[in-house]
């Protein structure tokens, strides 16, 4: 193998699995250190400048980081990531002195966002301090798109959404609300040098079922049926409710359902439990509130007697997997299952939805009615238009469409200052020594099992009584401290120096878990065969030295290294140091 090029800055990002993961690459070890030395503020600010929305995300990201934490080759639970991002949202000072100073004097180019959703909310955030004039239209009545319509108070408090929201829409931004855009057109008449359409995806998908004409007053889209919930023209459900789907939304159509008077509330699925697109902590919520789910139970009928509702048959089916892993629903065969219903919800998907777009604007649309955009630029057919979030490539999430934001946002940028989009800045990184003696560095790293932290929750009679009060309590600083502590800190690098390296071995004598091997070099394949623990995951790399004076190479495995640093500790020549490694991509702010 040749050796490992750790000038090119996404090897080590690589390494950072958590950052890696997170579509808007949050510095995840970093805040983390800050929250155990109690600089909640500090947390706090590394997270707004990645994800902009750390009080909003720390209670409802859909944490991707979590399945790549590192801890879980330790034992089978990541560090509360998500979770310890709440710990720096509730415990911050105030923070709006460390935010952009906007410029009086503005820059003469003006951009029009189309909804204020993450996404638009994102792209205003990033271009507000470089001058930009900030124009943002949506159909609310505030800001925060499908953040304020479609999670249910009990998971997000309003008050914490208006904070982060607010903290955006007064850096000058000229924000219209309750205002219907129906024509793009019109908005690119106005004269703006860039439209963002963050608009997400609007329109909940329903099941075209016998009956359904018939008792079509108490069958309910359940993304519309949540907005009207949210926005209190909502505020009661019949006693029976079945809710069809396995994605999120169902998860807060039917919690949403036992707190407007639903005794008998369940969730009917098509899918295995184990396939259901809902989140799993999402799944434990709603069955920790006493809602049964229904799997392997396929819609066939609306039943209707005397022009009122009276439930739903549904047929019982079996999945089948192929040898590729494609499933097959096929029919067991029982008689049709019958459920009473006083309400159905249909939380079954989402679609875009563009009939304000004309189709003679130079923006092409591909057989599902899509906007073809570019998946790095961001930028449609159209040289003035660009799209993300939700409008983009479909239903996705509040961190991807934040992502999405911070690249349409650089973009943008790039577009007006008459260079070309496909230009991307490189991302902004550094590699630091941690060493402060010959056996002290600056960070902590306890590799021993320990167990995540549980959130504690509010009591269940409380919050079945009502919906705005908040279920998760969130972690006190002393239990924030702990969950905390748990993270390896994957972002501190082992880095080798092959000059200072004289083959004593004593980095492999001391290794907890096998990682480091000096052998002779070879094709990879082969090469991870002979190492002290074969390096079995393709997905992770093999960290390769230069040739060393016995022809040997080190060679370390990234999959199962701890970074706990006894290597560099143990070594006589300093060949290993421990340096920590920031990356940053996240868009316009520094």
């Amino acid at each position: 193998m040749k050796p490992t090029d750790t000038s090119n800055p996404e090897y080590f990002h690589k390494v950072v699995d958590c950052q890696y993961a997170c579509p808007a690459h949050t510095p995840v070890p970093e805040y983390i250190r800050l929250i155990a030395a109690q600089r909640y503020s500090d947390a706090y600010m590394i997270n707004w400048y990645s994800n902009v929305f750390p009080g909003v995300l720390g209670r409802t990201c859909d944490r991707p980081c979590e399945p790549a934490c590192r801890r879980v080759r330790v034992e089978s639970e990541p560090v509360a990531i998500c979770r310890l991002k709440r710990v720096a949202a509730d415990n911050k000072d105030d923070i709006r002195s460390r935010l952009p100073e906007i410029p009086q004097k503005k820059n003469g180019k003006r951009i029009a966002l189309i909804g204020a959703g993450p996404a638009s909310l994102t792209v205003a955030r990033d271009l507000a301090p470089l001058g930009y004039s900030i124009d943002i239209y949506d159909n609310q009545f505030a800001g925060g798109g499908m953040m304020r319509s479609q999670i249910p108070s009990f998971r997000l408090p309003i008050g914490v959404l208006d904070e982060e929201v607010n903290y955006i829409l007064d850096m000058g931004v000229n924000a219209t609300f309750d205002v219907q855009v129906d024509s793009l057109r019109d908005i690119l008449a106005k004269d703006y040098d860039a439209v963002f359409i963050g608009t997400g995806a609007p329109r909940g998908k329903g099941l075209n079922l016998p009956g359904l004409e018939d008792a079509r007053d108490h069958v309910h889209l359940g993304i519309d049926w949540l907005a009207s919930v949210a926005f209190e023209h909502t505020n009661r459900i019949g006693k029976r409710v079945l809710v069809l789907g396995g994605g999120n939304t169902a998860m807060d159509c039917c919690r949403t359902s036992k707190r407007l008077g639903g005794d008998d509330v369940r969730v009917v699925v098509r899918s295995p439990f184990e396939d259901m697109k809902a989140s799993p902590w999402e799944k434990e919520d709603a069955m920790h509130e006493g809602i049964p789910i229904y799997n392997n139970h396929v819609p066939r009928e609306i039943v209707v007697e005397g022009g009122a509702l009276k439930g739903m048959l549904f047929e019982k089916v079996e999945a089948h997997y192929d040898e590729d892993g494609k499933r097959s629903l096929v029919p067991t065969g029982e008689d049709l299952v019958f459920m009473e219903a006083d309400d159905v919800l249909m939380a079954i998907g989402q679609e875009n939805a563009f009939p304000w777009i004309e189709r003679d604007l130079g923006i092409e649309f591909d057989q599902w009615d899509m906007p073809v955009v570019d998946r790095v630029t961001f930028q449609s057919g159209n040289p003035r238009v660009f799209f993300g979030g939700d409008a983009a490539f479909g239903p996705e999430n509040i961190i991807t469409a934040v992502a999405h934001g911070h690249q349409a946002a650089i973009s943008i940028d790039l577009l007006c200052r008459g260079e070309s989009v496909a230009q991307r800045p490189a991302p902004r990184t550094n590699l630091a020594s941690q060493k402060m003696g010959v056996h002290e560095w600056t960070y902590d790293n306890a590799v021993a099992p320990d167990p995540r932290y549980l959130v504690p929750l509010a009591p269940l009679d409380k919050t079945l009584a009502d919906r705005k009060m908040e279920v998760e309590l969130g972690f006190d600083q002393d239990t924030g401290y702990k969950e905390a502590e748990r993270c390896l800190n994957c972002d501190v690098q082992t880095v080798f120096e092959e000059l200072r390296c004289i083959e004593c071995d004593a980095c492999v004598d001391i290794c907890p878990t096998d990682c480091i091997t000096f052998a002779a070099n070879g094709e990879e394949d082969e090469l991870r065969t002979r190492l002290s623990a074969p390096a079995g995951n393709l997905a992770q790399d093999l960290y390769v030295s230069d040739s060393l004076p016995t022809q040997r190479v080190m060679v370390k495995d990234e999959n199962v290294c701890l970074h706990c640093g006894l290597c560099a500790e143990r070594c006589p020549t300093g060949a290993w140091d421990m340096q920590k490694f920031l990356y940053n991509v996240n868009g316009t702010l520094a």
